[in-house]
């Protein structure tokens, strides 16, 4: 998969980041940041999948974090890895790094055969591929979910479908066998891409 032009945030986006960025909020010591760089993402199938997401946990704390993920609600531990889609990746900090995103860092990586490479990471400047914010999606969910966005926690919803999402996990570059894609699979990409060329304004 190709790189995708990092967008920028505007309107409310914008203003929220800024205020953030002047109070220091995300400003934790990088000793007390759980550790990620671009080995620190793998195929996506290789996780444990939990509904239409899946999880992982870089502080060994998986079974912490799949409890968590099944109940649908309560506090994720530090080190978990929640995952929609190959290129979104929200990874939980210390308790206490940052206040205002519950402790949660966003990613945007891009993936190819060869593994990922963090393309962009932060709390409330990250933006996804649809051109939303991640912060001002996720805020919105209501607390008892911990950021985490499914139906009817709070947040917003997005044009994009699970048969879409499906597509993409399934043909995660990284992962064995992702090069053979089914016509379905095809045809949801199609939709997606479509979806995506009205969000972004591209041609």
């Amino acid at each position: 998969m190709n790189r995708f032009e990092k967008l920028a945030t505007g309107g409310v986006s914008a203003a929220i980041a800024a205020v953030l960025f002047v109070w220091g909020v995300g400003a934790g010591a990088a000793e007390d940041r759980v550790k990620v760089d671009d080995n620190s993402f793998k195929c996506i199938s290789e996780m444990t999948k939990v509904r239409h997401f899946y999880v992982d946990n870089l502080s060994g704390k998986l079974a912490e974090t799949v409890a968590v993920a099944t109940a649908g609600k309560g506090d994720y531990p530090e080190g978990s890895v929640v995952q929609l889609m190959p290129n979104e990746v929200m990874i939980k900090q210390n308790k206490g790094f940052n206040p205002a995103t519950r402790d949660w860092e966003f990613f945007w990586i891009d993936v190819d055969k060869n593994g990922a490479k963090i393309f962009t990471r932060g709390f409330a400047e990250v933006n996804n591929r649809l051109n939303l914010n991640c912060f001002t999606c996720h805020v919105k969910a209501e607390p008892q979910y911990d950021f985490i966005c499914e139906t009817g926690h709070g947040c917003d919803p997005i044009p994009v479908t699970k048969a879409m999402f499906g597509a993409l996990q399934r043909t995660d570059p990284r992962c064995k066998g992702s090069d053979v894609v089914t016509a379905e699979d095809q045809e949801s990409l199609r939709q997606l891409g479509e979806v995506v060329k009205a969000l972004t304004g591209q041609k």
